[in-house]
């Protein structure tokens, strides 16, 4: 069997098990349910009665109540998942942000819809990296690649299908919609097996499991940690502040016509599969995820660039921009997959559900800097001033982050 067919034969045997078509279902629902509040954002805020003058500010504050309720589920599933398992996390997240997706539909005030959206932040912060977690530890170490860039490249698509449900139907409908989904799939969980090396560990004595306190012990572990989730900032740059608030963006920069938050969506995420994909690949490819996050980095950054440089601009060539910036931008599941690599089994599911969390909720900080160096620089110069301080953090910490291409998983942290 030559290179090339014995490359297609792993990539086929990853994406054939069982564990990696599950974990692709649920991150499809998962995104489909983390990007809806984004894309009907306008339309529920004017149904809710809300000015047009404070749908940028209302906005901005409902979509930090659920980065702020991802922060405290990324913590709370990560956690559980080292002390009672993977299987445990991704049953109890679908089933919290399912419900919590179905009631969004019946919200009658902002404050509603804020509590509503902080419950469903709290389940959706665990289906990523309780997959990624299960996946990393149940695939050869040759072979967990394929399978966590199928994972997200599959599950990224549910923000296609977001886009298109929205576009189609009241945005209260698109909310049930998902709920329904996440239910559904929690049927097609009932036989996932656990991870052995989880339930090898479970029967051992004396090591301390899903003690979040434990990266914050040790110097060399906590820069580990911090690196780990400095990496992944970019990709929420772009998702959480430029395409998020497209509409306004490009309006400050003269689009020739209107933009909407659902189409940006809608392209970026369409990248982002593409990217998502790629970077899974070529990391296989190249035997490096370090070499694989410096290029897609670089290539991020040249793209926001260009994005908040182009002025006077029809929608095509933006919403063009826009898949752009996703394909560069996604290198989402390789960044969770090395969270998930830098760590022992006692504290992985901590680290790879918090660290993708804890980078959703840097929106929140985000989205505070642009709104105060707007009244200075207005959104385009803010923006800028962010992206620029945001891709200088990710750089420092790639130069010093260790290589985890191929590494043995089976150990824990003392």
């Amino acid at each position: 069997m030559n290179s090339s067919e014995s490359a297609w034969s792993s990539w086929r045997s990853a994406l054939l098990h069982r564990a990696v078509l599950v974990a692709s279902l649920g991150y499809f629902v998962d995104v489909y349910d983390l990007v809806l509040f984004s894309i009907v954002r306008v339309a529920s805020l004017r149904s809710l009665g809300v000015a047009e003058d404070q749908l940028l500010t209302v906005g901005v504050q409902l979509l930090n109540m659920q980065m702020i309720g991802m922060l405290i589920g990324g913590v709370l599933w990560g956690v559980l998942g080292d002390r009672h398992g993977r299987i445990s996390v991704l049953f109890g997240s679908i089933a919290l942000y399912s419900l919590a997706n179905i009631a969004n539909a019946f919200a009658t005030t902002t404050d509603m819809y804020a509590v509503l959206r902080l419950l469903a932040g709290i389940g959706l912060a665990g289906e990523l990296g309780a997959a990624v977690t299960l996946v990393s530890e149940t695939l050869p170490r040759e072979t967990r690649g394929y399978g966590t860039s199928f994972v997200a490249g599959f599950g990224v698509s549910g923000a296609i299908v977001a886009a298109a449900v929205a576009a189609n139907f009241d945005w209260r409908v698109s909310y049930v919609v998902g709920g329904v989904m996440g239910l559904l799939l929690l049927l097609l969980r009932l036989k996932m097996a656990e991870s052995g090396m989880f339930s090898s560990l479970s029967t051992k004595t004396g090591i301390s499991k899903g003690n979040f306190f434990q990266l914050f012990t040790q110097k060399e572990r906590l820069w580990r940690y911090l690196r780990c989730i400095l990496i992944g900032m970019p990709t929420w740059f772009v998702i959480g502040v430029l395409v998020t608030f497209s509409p306004e963006i490009c309006a400050e920069l003269g689009a020739t016509g209107k933009i909407t938050a659902g189409t940006s969506i809608l392209c970026n995420y369409a990248g982002l599969i593409v990217g998502d994909l790629a970077s899974g690949l070529i990391s296989q490819w190249w035997r490096s995820r370090r070499k694989v996050v410096a290029v897609f980095v670089t290539l991020t950054m040249a793209g926001c660039a260009a994005y908040l440089l182009l002025h006077g601009m029809s929608p095509a060539v933006y919403y063009g921009v826009f898949f752009l910036l996703g394909c560069s931008a996604g290198y989402w599941a390789l960044f969770v997959t090395i969270a998930a690599e830098q760590f022992g089994t006692n504290l992985r599911a901590t680290v790879a559900t918090t660290a993708p969390n804890f980078i959703r909720g840097s929106v929140v900080l985000l989205t505070m800097a642009l709104t105060w160096l707007r009244g200075s620089f207005g959104l385009t110069g803010g923006a800028m001033i962010v992206g620029a301080g945001c891709f200088a953090l990710t750089f420092a910490a790639l130069w010093r982050l260790p290589e985890t291409f191929g590494k043995d998983l089976d150990f824990v942290e003392s």
